[in-house]
Parts: C-alpha cells; structure tokens; sequence
C-alpha cells in the first residue's frame, strides 16, 4: 500500500545561493470506489484512512444510510493506484445498482452523468435545531488549536485537514488528505465508525466552505461548518436552507457568521454588528 508522504531531494535557490534540500511532500494517489465490481468515482487522495474515507465517502452520497450497511471494506493497491472495495448489504446492494443504470456511464467526478444537476443541486436535509449553542471564545480556541493536531501538514505544508470539535470534549477527531473534500468525507466516516454524533459541535476545515462540504455535513447532522477562507454564495445559501450555521474567515482574531448566527454566543466584551444584508435568500453577514 502506498504511504501517505515520501522524502524527496531537490536544488534550491534563494537570494542568489543554490543548495540542495531535502523535503517530505504528500503521496497522490488515484483511489477508485468500488462496489461490488462496480466502479462509482475515482478520487485523487492521500492514501490514509481509507476505511474512513470509504464509510463518509458512501453517507455524503446517500449509498448507505448508517456504516451496519457496509459489510466490508477492503483497500487493494495496484500499479494504477488504489481499488476500494466497498462491499454492501443486499438492501443496499440493490439500491445501488438501481441508481447506476438512473445513469449514463461511469460517474467518474460525481456529477456525471444523466442526473448530475440535480445530484449536485439537491436539496440538503435540515439539520436539527435543539437550542444549543456555542461560545464565540470556545470556538475561536478550536481554531487556535488546530494547526498542531495536523501533523502530515506541519511536514508538508500541503495538506487539508477537517476536524470535529465539540464544547464538551474539544476537538475530537482530526483527518488529513490532499483534497478537502477528501479530509471531510475521512473525518465523517472516522465519526460515524466510532458511533459518534455530531449533532452537538463544529466541523472545522482548513480550505474554504463550498456546497458540497455544506451537504455532507448536512447527511452528518453537524450544525456549524467553520473554515479558514470565504464560502461560496451557493454554500451560504445551502447552509441557510439546511439550518447550518456557517462560520468562514476564521482568523486567529475573530470570524464571520453568514448563516444562523443564533447558536453563536458573543461575549459581552465582543463587538457584533449585522452587517449589510446580501441579496442571497434572508442571510446576513454577522462578523466577530
């Protein structure tokens, strides 16, 4: 099986000296999800956590409902790159093959095919409000404490990560990959594997908030996306309609609330002001 980093040599030059260096930079590799002996997409990840990434990957597409619906995983390294071998209950199985012949040829990125619009346009379940609500201070904190808990990005500089953190415990669970979509689906599947909810924190993620990080969290039940740069116009829309609330520009000072501010807590010492609303849907920017 490939591994997820490699030492490579190089020349360098800087302020007019050439030297020669050593790096430790992220393995790429094509990843193809495969159930039964049909391929459903192949990614381009980082060879790491893979039954994490096969369980998330297989919820965010509505594959399967809970991880009891896959009866086995088994990763198969081969010169091309990585088979993922995903294998189904028989409930699941059949629904599966139902949806591949819905569509025209292999998916490939995902949104192939004859119902690619809507696949990619669906409308998100709404994640469920229970009244609780988190400290702006508490959530900035996590943000603090992230970058240490990313140890192949602290070698390479490469690499995403997301990670869930909840008031009671912190942060949970940290999952890293070339691609953010990749480290999502890794840390969902981590969190669903062990049983865990995440109906009563935050995904953290280390990349800017699009649609589809804001439908995966959706699936998950998760009620706060934060991340490092700015959403998409579509994710803020999506993440209003699903009863996200969606943190983005998060810096080591403060943040921005796009969506639902409500479950963010701002200490009296803290200066919040609406500011002007957008034209999308009922959003308004709230920033800390």
């Amino acid at each position: 099986m490939p591994v997820p980093l490699v030492e490579v040599t190089g020349t360098v030059w800087r302020s007019g000296a050439v030297s020669s260096t050593a790096r430790t930079i992220p393995e790429e590799v094509a990843i193809a999800v495969t159930y039964g002996r049909t391929t459903h997409a192949v990614m381009m990840a980082t060879p790491s956590d893979l039954e994490d990434f096969a369980v998330g990957f297989s919820l965010a597409e509505g594959i399967v409902a809970t991880p009891d619906e896959i009866t086995g995983i088994e990763p198969v390294a081969n010169p091309l790159g990585i088979d993922l071998r995903i294998a189904l209950a028989d409930a699941q199985e059949g629904r599966f093959r139902d949806r591949r012949r819905a569509m025209a040829g292999p998916v490939g990125c995902g949104l192939c095919g004859l119902d690619s619009l809507k696949e990619v346009l669906r409308p998100a379940p709404r994640v469920a409000d229970d009244g609780a609500s988190i400290q702006a201070e508490a959530l900035l904190a996590a943000t603090r404490a992230l970058p240490p808990l990313q140890p192949h990005n602290m070698r390479t500089r490469a690499m995403h990560a997301a990670a869930y953190w909840s008031p009671a415990e912190g942060i949970v669970a940290v999952r890293e990959d070339i691609g953010r979509h990749n480290a999502l689906d890794k840390l969902c599947g981590a969190m669903a594997r062990r049983g865990g909810a995440m109906r009563a924190g935050a995904a953290l993620v280390t990349s800017r908030a699009s649609v589809d990080m804001v439908q995966k969290l959706a699936v998950a039940g998760c009620p706060v996306l934060v991340a490092v740069s700015a959403p998409t116009a579509l994710a803020v829309a999506t993440a209003e309609a699903a009863g996200i609330t969606l943190v983005a520009i998060a810096r080591s000072d403060g943040f921005e609330v796009f969506t639902h501010p409500g479950r963010i807590i701002f200490g009296s010492a803290a200066r919040a002001a609406f500011a002007t609303p957008g034209s999308i849907g009922s959003t308004s920017g709230y920033v800390v």
